[in-house]
């Protein structure tokens, strides 16, 4: 299937590693171009060469999507060089995973801090670059959120998940008669370069191997193992497509199948 997404333009946010990284090379793989979005300089211009060298054009642009200013500048770059912007990953976001601290611990600013970066940045970000998608006649845009939306054990990451599903709602329902499609993908624990000093971490912590965490995990999902970026940004991908036209304000799952929960 031809996915549509040759030429392109498409901006990544959290582009330099992890989900983000894989859904720039996932896009570019389809024929997009790419712009890249992260606050790493060095490690942006890394994933950017990864991007070109896959044919397509490859744009880093150092920016934190905490702050207004640098995303709205980020945005007048992409459209200053590339006359537009048809797809919008938001990725950028504080890694999960860590431990999880109880009522007691969790402080108004670590609060702060988690909707700062993954709502109010992907926020910051739909907000400067719908009224060019809009003039354009449409375009897509995917909030990367995750399962914790689903299910309780960390209330950071539930409340900050939640609320970007709501976010991507309300979006789509405004966005949508302009042609703008906006959907959010929910990962679990996905396998990127930061799981085995998590799996190394949590052996240590339970007295077991990381390997056997590693089982752990695998056994809460339906297809016995934890995703990988690359399968999540396979979904991702598809979503930034027309072809995606029939989904739109829906979230869509890619943690492997979590065992017992039904969503309907």
């Amino acid at each position: 299937m031809d996915l549509g997404l040759t030429g392109k333009r498409a901006v990544v946010t959290g582009a330099s590693r992890g989900i983000g990284l894989a859904v720039a090379l996932g896009l570019a793989a389809e024929g997009a171009d790419v712009a890249l979005v992260a606050r790493d300089r060095a490690a942006l211009d890394a994933a950017a060469g990864r991007v070109g060298g896959l044919g397509v054009r490859a744009l880093p642009v150092v920016a934190d999507t905490s702050d207004d200013a640098a995303v709205r500048a980020m945005v007048d770059r992409v459209v200053a060089e590339w006359g537009g912007v048809d797809v919008l990953v938001n990725a950028a976001a504080t890694p999960a995973g860590g431990p999880v601290p109880a009522l007691a611990d969790l402080t108004d600013d670590a609060m702060r801090a988690e909707f700062e970066t993954k709502v109010l940045g992907y926020l910051r970000c739909a907000r400067a670059v719908a009224p060019h998608m809009v003039a354009q006649g449409g375009g897509r845009i995917v909030n990367v959120s995750g399962l914790a939306a689903r299910q309780s054990g960390s209330i950071a990451g539930s409340v900050r998940n939640v609320a970007v599903a709501a976010l991507t709602k309300n979006l789509a329902d405004e966005l949508g008669p302009a042609g703008v499609g906006v959907t959010v993908v929910h990962p679990g624990l996905t396998v990127t370069e930061r799981i085995p000093a998590l799996f190394a971490a949590r052996a240590e912590a339970q007295d077991t191997t990381p390997d056997e965490v590693a089982a752990a995990f695998g056994a809460a999902t339906s297809i016995g193992r934890l995703p990988t970026a690359e399968e999540v940004a396979d979904v991702v991908v598809f979503l930034c497509s027309p072809r995606s036209v029939a989904v739109t304000g829906d979230a869509v799952a890619a943690g492997g199948g979590a065992r017992g929960a039904i969503h309907y």
